[in-house]
């Protein structure tokens, strides 16, 4: 067992001169727990949702909407994994199927001789504004209705907070 397993909530590092806790509170981890479990009720449902109705995965929706949001429709293979937070390797096999499918094409870069692009075609434009109905609808269904406008203005600051 680690010695982080093995101290107690709330409790400082021997010999950290900051005074800097070990491991959180009981009240700060069932803080992490909630964020945790939110996270992963909303994108399950809106997973199950998506496939259900539009047979696309919620990554391979993530993926049109973030080239769709791009200039000119098009990104770097490895800038759409940082921005969809998949590995490259995962990328590679999102966008294969999404060639596959007529979605999305492959260009290189130009200069790069190593470079490859991700390009959002016609196809996965309609496909994504038919998808984007369900998916929306499960955002508002399960997330924006069941918050107030301050709730909803907190937890946008508290996520800027997290993420930068």
């Amino acid at each position: 067992m680690t010695d982080i397993a093995d101290a107690a909530p709330g409790t400082a590092r021997d010999g950290d001169p900051g005074g800097r806790r070990a491991v959180p509170t009981d009240e700060q981890l069932a803080s992490w727990r909630a964020f945790l479990k939110a996270h992963a009720t909303i994108t399950r449902v809106l997973e199950t949702e998506l496939v259900a109705e539009q047979r696309l995965s919620l990554a391979a929706y993530d993926v049109l909407v973030q080239l769709a949001e791009a200039p000119g429709r098009r990104l770097r293979m490895t800038e759409l994994a940082d921005a969809v937070l998949l590995s490259r390797s995962g990328v590679t096999r999102l966008v294969d199927r999404l060639e596959r499918a007529g979605l999305v094409s492959r260009s290189p870069v130009a200069g790069d001789g190593r470079g490859v692009a991700a390009l959002l075609t016609e196809a996965g434009v309609s496909r994504l504004r038919v998808a984007s109905r369900t998916h929306l609808a499960g955002v508002l269904r399960h997330f924006v209705d069941r918050l107030d406008t301050a709730e909803m203005t907190q937890l946008e600051t508290i996520g800027e907070k997290l993420s930068g």
